[in-house]
């Protein structure tokens, strides 16, 4: 199992049933272990997981995962349920091209899509931050939004380092999350831009940062939303595989996330905001439902 971990999650008898509302479950580094991965997440209470797109090149990928563990559930294996939400992410701004965004819309008509994602804007570099990329960027999220109007589907944001702007191409465009639902993927920004997405309408995804005890600023974010709008503002992602709980990282070295991971994100939270893990679970479960408008039954 990855991580060293076991199926004992210390101080609890019980696993709850919970939705990893980001994943990149398809990347190459679950290759060799996917289905197992996939099991164990399932036996510690992950019931649906979203496969979330950056890269054109990818989206195939994305489908193909899908389909895997699609097919190993019809043989009677207990693996989460897995979902599509493609994108253009606005890291990647420089390789991404027109004729990307017409294989995404192609993409979006073939296949059933909870959501459209992840996009958004991204100024974290030097190179992110240049005039050109960030015309190309907003460009591009807002083709994205359209689309995500055209096909009623919710958008997944990330956003990085471009919080006012963000909000400010959201509160021009048509697209309503309030009617649509949708995710503040990750979400990184300080208390008053977690009081602004929630109020768009976005949930605001919450990872393993919130482990961390020094990611204050995080945590203070989630707080001040909470205390603003309560806990139906929050959902949990994993961000697998990068975002690992503090918990299961291994000295210096980068550790793979994996779904499994997600119950520690739950635990941390609960914590955090000093709220009955029970109550906390069938909250962001219903939080996910709404956000992703589908109308999965909580299960008992």
């Amino acid at each position: 199992m990855a991580n060293g971990q076991n199926n004992q999650r210390i101080g609890h008898n019980a696993y709850y049933p919970l939705i990893d509302t980001h994943t990149h479950f398809d990347d190459f580094v679950f290759d060799n272990d996917r289905i197992d991965l996939a099991t164990c997440a399932y036996d510690l209470g992950l019931r649906h997981l979203l496969l979330i797109g950056y890269l054109a090149k990818y989206f195939d990928r994305m489908r193909l995962t899908k389909q895997q563990l699609a097919e190993q559930s019809k043989n009677g294996l207990s693996v989460p349920k897995a979902h599509l939400a493609s994108g253009l992410h606005p890291a990647y701004i420089a390789q991404h091209t027109e004729a990307d965004l017409e294989q995404l819309q192609q993409f979006l008509q073939r296949h059933p899509h909870l959501a459209i994602g992840e996009i958004g804007l991204d100024t974290f570099t030097a190179d992110l931050k240049t005039k050109e990329s960030l015309a190309k960027q907003t460009q591009f999220f807002q083709a994205q939004l359209d689309m995500a109007v055209e096909h009623q589907l919710p958008v997944l944001l990330h956003i990085r380092k471009a919080h006012a702007e963000s909000l400010a191409i959201l509160k021009q465009h048509k697209y309503d999350a309030h009617q649509l639902g949708g995710i503040a993927h990750s979400f990184s920004g300080g208390e008053q831009e977690a009081k602004a997405f929630v109020k768009l309408g976005f949930k605001l995804g919450v990872t393993g940062q919130v482990t961390n005890p020094n990611a204050k600023k995080l945590r203070r974010a989630i707080c001040t939303a909470v205390d603003a709008y309560g806990l139906e503002c929050l959902v949990l992602e994993t961000d697998c595989p990068d975002m690992t709980p503090v918990c299961y990282q291994q000295g210096q070295t980068p550790t793979r996330n994996v779904p499994a991971n997600l119950p520690a994100v739950l635990d941390s939270l609960s914590e955090l905001l000093e709220v009955e893990t029970s109550k906390l679970a069938k909250q962001v479960w219903q939080n996910s439902c709404e956000a992703l408008k589908v109308d999965w039954a909580y299960p008992v």
